[in-house]
Order: C-alpha cells, then structure tokens, then sequence
C-alpha cells in the first residue's frame, strides 16, 4: 500500500515537476552555457570562458552603477512599503463601514499590468500637465519638479509610484492581524498598556513571520525592477534609472549581447541570493514562530 500511494504522489507531482525541469531548470543551465560564449543570435556562438564575467566584473562601469540604483531603490522602498501596507491593514482590520469594499479598492491597484501602470504614473509625473503638480500649484501653491527629467527626483519618483503595489502586501498584513488572539490584547489592556506598547509588544513580534515574508518577496521584487523604467524614462536622465534588469533587457535584446546579457543575468541571481541569505540569517534575531525560541 505504501508503494502504491507512494508511485501515486509522484503521478500527482509530475506535471510540476516536468514544468519545473522544463521551463526552470533547462533553462538556468542553458542561461550558464550562454554566459561562456560570445553570442548575437545571427552567428553561431563562439566560446569565450569566463570573459564575459571578466568583462563584467572589471570593465564595464554601468553594471555597478545599475546595480547601485537598483539597491538604492530596494533599500528605500522595500522598508517605506512595509511600514504602509502595516498601517493600512492595521486601519483595515478595524471595525468601520464599509471596509469590504476598502480591501478591494486597495489591492485592486496590483492586479492591473505594470505597463498600463507605467503610463499611467508618466502621466501623472507629467510637469506641464500632470495632475501630482497640478494638486500642487493648486493647494500648495508651489511649482512642481520635473519627476522623471531632473536627476534628483527620478529616483523619489519610482520609489513613490512603487507604493502602487502596497496592496499585496496590505492583504497580506491584514490576514496576518486576523490570527493573532484578541485575548492577548485584553490580557495587556487589563494590566494597563496603550496602544504603543500593544503595537510592539504583541502586533509586531506575532506578525514577524509575515513581516519577514513581505520583507523577502519585496527585496526580490525591487531587485527586479524593470517594466517602469522601460516604460517611463529608458534610463534616464544620465542613466539615474538604468535598473539592473532594465540595462540586462538592452544588452540581450538591444545589443544582442546574449552571451553578455547572461553573465548579467548570473550576478544578479547570486547578488539576490546572497542578500536573501543575509536576511534570513538576521531573521532569527527579531522573527518569533509559534514555539520557537529567538536566537
């Protein structure tokens, strides 16, 4: 019987198992062998061993540029959205009318494409015509920036626009908040505590794995930045929005430096996964688990 509903569970598994060797894992090791060679898709490939990743790594000075605004970007937003997307769910897990329709209206936002969002903000960020410096001539009587042309505020302008997606996260939050045990909080009440101290005390040590969830998924999210700059500023200005990805897209298919474009593709999977260790790793100091013990 073990046998038959063991052979059964691996009947079960296999069409994920066959997507994940054929879409995943065929694919990372053809991206490997790319990366060694010399590659524009119209000549056949020539072997160039590790001079792709020489290049990359000593002589092409926009690989770390990018990959500093893409970690820039991670770092301001990633932690902004987090303190959001608590704050709404916190307000969304009260008891006050309508609050159905509050949970849809704020992750409705993140179901719609990310190119219809880009032109969408590009409008926005528009400096003679776009509604965010109209509402501030209009009430702060101030003469707006140009968003996505001056250097400065490039960067502010996409950490802005990534709140868009808070939603996720939000939902998220919200069922995170939904499971943890009203008597706790009537249990700190009767001995006095306010709502600081039921906020730090009780809200963010239950819903540290949550939080730590979103904390990981937003990380390599943000690393992966890519459809806004395309959309809205195709780098610019100066490249102050050459996100990692949006120069490994212009590369492969600009380029047609595939064999370039793959060695690119390579850094940034260890660069990643090097930063996802590293939080895990801090993870164990502030994430509590139900009968776990805090490092």
């Amino acid at each position: 019987m073990s046998t038959r509903e063991e052979r059964e569970g691996w009947l079960y598994a296999s069409p994920w198992i066959i997507g994940l060797i054929i879409f995943t894992l065929l694919p990372m090791i053809a991206s490997l062998v790319i990366s060694l060679t010399d590659w524009n898709l119209l000549t056949p490939p020539t072997w160039v061993g590790l001079g792709n990743y020489k290049q990359m790594l000593f002589g092409d000075p926009l690989v770390w540029s990018s990959l500093w605004i893409t970690t820039k970007y991670a770092l301001i937003s990633v932690p902004l959205n987090l303190v959001v997307s608590l704050c709404l769910a916190m307000l969304l897990n009260s008891k006050v009318r309508g609050v159905s329709v509050w949970r849809a209206v704020y992750y409705l936002p993140t179901v719609v494409p990310g190119v219809a969002v880009a032109l969408v903000w590009q409008w926005l960020f528009n400096t003679d015509f776009g509604a965010i410096n109209a509402v501030l001539h209009s009430l702060f009587g101030i003469k707006g920036p140009n968003w996505l042309l001056d250097t400065r505020w490039i960067m502010p302008s996409f950490v802005f626009m990534s709140l868009w997606h808070v939603g996720a996260a939000t939902v998220i939050n919200l069922a995170g908040l939904q499971s943890i045990p009203e008597s706790y909080y009537e249990a700190a009440r009767l001995d006095g505590a306010g709502p600081w101290p039921l906020l730090r005390h009780i809200t963010v040590p239950m819903l540290s794995p949550v939080l730590f969830f979103n904390l990981i998924m937003g990380m390599i999210a943000a690393l992966q930045t890519f459809t806004q700059a395309l959309v809205m500023t195709g780098g610019g200005p100066d490249n102050k929005s050459l996100f990692f990805m949006l120069y490994l897209y212009s590369n492969a298919f600009q380029w047609f430096k595939m064999g370039y474009a793959s060695a690119l593709a390579w850094l940034l999977f260890a660069y990643i996964l090097i930063l996802t260790l590293i939080v895990f790793r801090w993870s164990k100091a502030w994430v509590y688990y139900e009968g776990g013990v805090r490092s």
